[in-house]
């Protein structure tokens, strides 16, 4: 065998190795970071919760985040009562969308300190990171049109939570602030990746390097917030707002909005040709039902 000959099966010989060892080592993080593992411990720490109601005349649930003694901080139970909850919405036929707020006038704080603290080694800070990303790319992915109602404060996890969203309306005294490089760390949650999407890498990077407060003003110009709420944190009418705002969106039958939904997140996150048989196939699941033969009977025939 030549030299050269032999130098390139010595080459293909450790790239397999190191390409083993890649997937070895891939398949020992998704291992150790199963969210199962990570259950337990969670439900160690207690308080607030998860509250759901589902409107089904409107087609329109509330989520709200309830811990107000701490600003509506997720604890450990929280946690996974929101995978629970977007586990309901996701079988929830007749729904068309939900709107996510927090309890007494604040948004959301982010995690439970106390919580944090208990779990502050690496492996379980990673097995919590991927749970939580789980369970926010799931309420993403909602066949349901999702609002962010950002009275008061959305921090650290909570401006994180408002990217798992497809809208954001903001009060007129109401604040986004991605706090983490306070607290030595970056977003775990999913937060950066979806705030790039949603407001480009150079205002995602502003906003997370300088910690900006994002008042109504600044999050309409940068496209994070979508609609500035004409009232204040914790008035009674906010949530009338949010679903006045909402009305036009969910003007159709549940089927063609929640078939909607899913063509836009096929587009969003499947490759071109993914995502057009995607639509195909959705296509396929409203062409001829009831909404499109009522339609159809309503127009005019072409003369």
């Amino acid at each position: 065998m030549s030299v050269c000959g032999a130098a390139r099966c010595w080459w293909i010989q450790t790239r397999g190795a190191v390409s083993l060892r890649v997937l070895q080592q891939n398949r020992t993080v998704c291992t150790t970071g199963a969210p199962e593992s990570i259950r337990e411990k969670l439900q160690a720490f207690p308080g607030g919760s998860i509250d759901l109601q589902k409107r089904q005349e409107s087609g329109i649930a509330v989520l709200t985040v309830n811990n107000p003694a701490r600003m509506n901080a997720f604890s450990g139970c929280m946690m996974l009562e929101l995978e629970q909850r977007v586990h309901e919405l996701e079988s929830w036929t007749e729904g068309k969308a939900v709107i996510v707020k927090g309890a007494a006038g604040n948004f959301c704080s982010g995690s439970d300190l106390n919580a944090v603290r208990a779990i502050a080694n690496p492996q379980d800070g990673m097995r919590m990171c991927e749970f939580m990303q789980n369970t926010l790319t799931r309420l993403l992915r909602l066949p349901l049109i999702s609002v962010a109602l950002v009275e008061g404060r959305a921090l650290g996890g909570g401006a994180e939570l408002t990217t798992a969203c497809d809208f954001r309306l903001m009060t007129s005294d109401g604040v986004i602030q991605f706090v983490h490089k306070h607290m030595g760390l970056v977003p775990g949650w999913g937060g950066a990746a979806r705030l790039v999407g949603i407001v480009g890498s150079q205002n995602a990077l502003k906003l997370l390097s300088g910690a900006v407060k994002v008042d109504p003003d600044c999050g309409r110009q940068m496209g994070l917030v979508d609609e500035v709420l004409l009232c204040s944190s914790g008035e009674g009418e906010t949530l009338t707002h949010a679903e006045q705002w909402l009305r036009p969106f969910i003007k159709a039958p549940a089927p063609v909005i929640q078939a909607l939904k899913k063509v836009v997140v096929s587009g969003r996150e499947l490759p071109l040709e993914q995502a057009l048989k995607t639509e195909r196939n959705v296509f396929g699941t409203v062409w001829g039902g009831p909404a499109n033969l009522k339609a159809l009977a309503l127009k005019p025939k072409h003369k």
